[in-house]
């Protein structure tokens, strides 16, 4: 065997992708494989008798108030027992098995987590893991003690199969499952990150309407009521009050404007993202060049996230960079909208909790996208968000 393949080889037991290639009798990995083999009958005994108790227990006790929580707390359990084989296979057997995503019950509260640990499939699965393991401990123990003293000759290689239908095992009962799990973790979590991201920008509307349009139409009706009042005997003052009355509704119309520009902007709705985003440019107090080559138009909502993305970097250009210019690219790539900002700024942008910047890239990443910063201190900084393009659905009629 070349050093090139011993080396891919070595890789892939060290992965836990395939089963570790021949080794020389008795070496290192085949006395981990004889330690892993040997500890299985005790921990397999231990696992198994209280798996017993717990079921028993708790499926007896399940009409009583008692039973269901015990039964949920054994299944806790059992997730820390599928942790501690992951990392035992992980340091005799080369095993490298992915942590399976952590309970997330929907709501808080007891029953919520009751409810949500009753149905634990990772749980469940390691349970199964449990049960089944104690014949084949007591069966490996028993050949790999009996070849310790009578089958030198044949151990290494025996030990090696033994130990490889345990690296199947734990793979195929301690591990996610091909991803769902995780993928339905990262699924509920973008749902609730769209979800807080709605009630804040409808908690927002409603401090900018109550604080702003409604309390400016509000004065405008007193003074409105006092004009009519002074309209007789004080015509003079009731035309000052209605003159600044006119003013008032000026400035109520353009904070509504604002408002609605805020919640999706009406050239984005008529002409796309080229015509906006110019005009989002338009605006910013920093100098801005875009470029926009699209063949097509992408989703609404995808358009929307899009454009209030790269308003809010401009935001934060003028108003923390310090730069003297920046640009704006947008692009499609397959099956991907790209689109990059960059400023000649001071640099020195994070990604921190709590930040802007962090709840745009929670923002991306509910849709699966994808957000880049590249801000060394000192400049430039670059920002890359990628979004999936979802087609433009045309309207019927």
């Amino acid at each position: 065997m070349t050093d090139s393949s011993r080396t891919r080889a070595a890789d892939g037991a060290a992965d836990g992708t395939s089963p570790p290639p021949p080794r020389a009798p008795l070496g290192s990995w085949t006395w981990r494989e004889i330690l892993h083999l040997l500890t299985n009958f005790p921990l397999g005994v231990l696992a198994f008798v209280l798996l017993v108790v717990w079921l028993v227990l708790g499926l007896a006790l399940s009409v009583t108030v008692i039973g269901l929580p015990l039964l949920a707390s054994g299944l806790k359990v059992c997730r820390q027992y599928g942790k501690l084989e992951r990392g035992r296979a992980r340091r005799l057997l080369g095993v490298r098995v992915d942590e399976p995503s952590p309970l997330r019950p929907r709501d808080r509260g007891f029953f919520p987590w009751l409810w949500a640990s009753l149905q634990d499939s990772v749980a469940w699965r390691h349970a199964l893991f449990a049960f089944v393991r104690l014949p084949w401990a007591v069966f490996t123990f028993a050949v790999t003690l009996v070849l310790l003293f009578v089958g030198w000759p044949t151990l290494p290689w025996v030990t090696r199969g033994l130990a490889n239908v345990d690296r199947a095992m734990t793979r195929g009962l301690l591990s996610p499952s091909d991803g769902l799990e995780r993928r339905i973790a990262e699924l509920e979590s973008d749902r609730m990150t769209v979800t807080d991201t709605a009630a804040a920008d409808l908690r927002r509307i409603e401090r900018d309407l109550h604080d702003g349009a409604q309390a400016r139409l509000v004065a405008l009706a007193m003074g409105l009521g006092l004009a009519k009042e002074k309209l007789l005997e004080d015509p003079e003052s009731a035309a000052a009050m209605v003159d600044e009355a006119h003013g008032e509704v000026k400035l109520a119309l353009q904070e509504l404007r604002d408002l609605a520009r805020g919640i999706h902007p009406a050239i984005l709705t008529d002409r796309g993202l080229g015509p906006a985003l110019t005009s989002l440019a338009g605006r910013c107090t920093v100098p801005v060049t875009t470029s926009v080559s699209l063949d097509e138009r992408p989703a609404p909502a995808i358009e929307g996230i899009a454009y209030f993305t790269v308003s809010e970097l401009l935001q934060n250009v003028s108003k923390h960079s310090g730069a003297g210019q920046a640009s704006v690219e947008i692009r499609r790539v397959e099956d991907r909208l790209l689109l990059r900002v960059e400023d000649n700024g001071r640099g020195g942008a994070r990604v921190a909790r709590g930040g802007g910047l962090a709840g745009l890239a929670e923002r991306l990443g509910s849709v699966d996208g994808r957000f880049l910063v590249h801000s060394p201190s000192g400049g430039p900084t670059q920002v890359t968000a990628e979004l999936p393009w979802r087609a433009r659905v045309p309207a019927k009629g």
